[in-house]
């Protein structure tokens, strides 16, 4: 009676196989972590400009109309609670800042990282503002976004 067995040929050639597929698992694994990875980075950037499109706008809204004063990179403003702030986009460094005007003592707060243009545009053009459009471009690697919202200040409609 002869014992069946497997060569030592047959077992190199199996090993090769599942080296092969085992590899081929873990590129696959590999790419699915990147590409988690950067989706995650991209969602929390553009959470965070949307988060700070909102506060943009509720504070534009309730602004007094007189206060405000709007150019391509910054617009500064009084709160309804009376407080002086600014909002400045910084292309240099990629960042949106937060500024409170009243205590310059206090650094400039970084509301947004990632913002790889941002504009600000008054209307009508003239020395009483009516409303503000913000466009903010969000980028993380090479995937960029675009948020933009509009604020008409209530107190021009009182």
């Amino acid at each position: 009676m002869q014992k069946r067995a497997f060569t030592v040929v047959e077992l190199l050639m199996a090993l090769a196989i599942t080296a092969m597929l085992l590899t081929a698992v873990a590129v696959a694994f590999n790419a699915s972590v990147k590409n988690y990875q950067e989706n995650e980075k991209m969602f929390k950037a553009m959470n965070n400009a949307r988060q700070a499109m909102l506060r943009m706008t509720a504070q534009l809204r309730t602004a007094d109309c007189n206060s405000v004063s709007v150019t391509s990179t910054e617009c500064t403003l009084t709160t309804a609670d009376g407080q002086h702030i600014t909002y400045r986009y910084n292309s240099d460094d990629k960042k949106l800042y937060f500024v409170t005007n009243d205590d310059m003592t206090d650094s400039d707060y970084v509301l947004c990282d990632n913002v790889t243009a941002m504009t600000f545009t008054q209307a009508p053009s003239g020395s009483n503002v009516q409303s503000v459009q913000i466009s903010m471009t969000v980028g993380v690697g090479n995937v960029t976004q675009t948020v933009s919202s509009a604020a008409v200040i209530r107190r021009n409609l009182q």
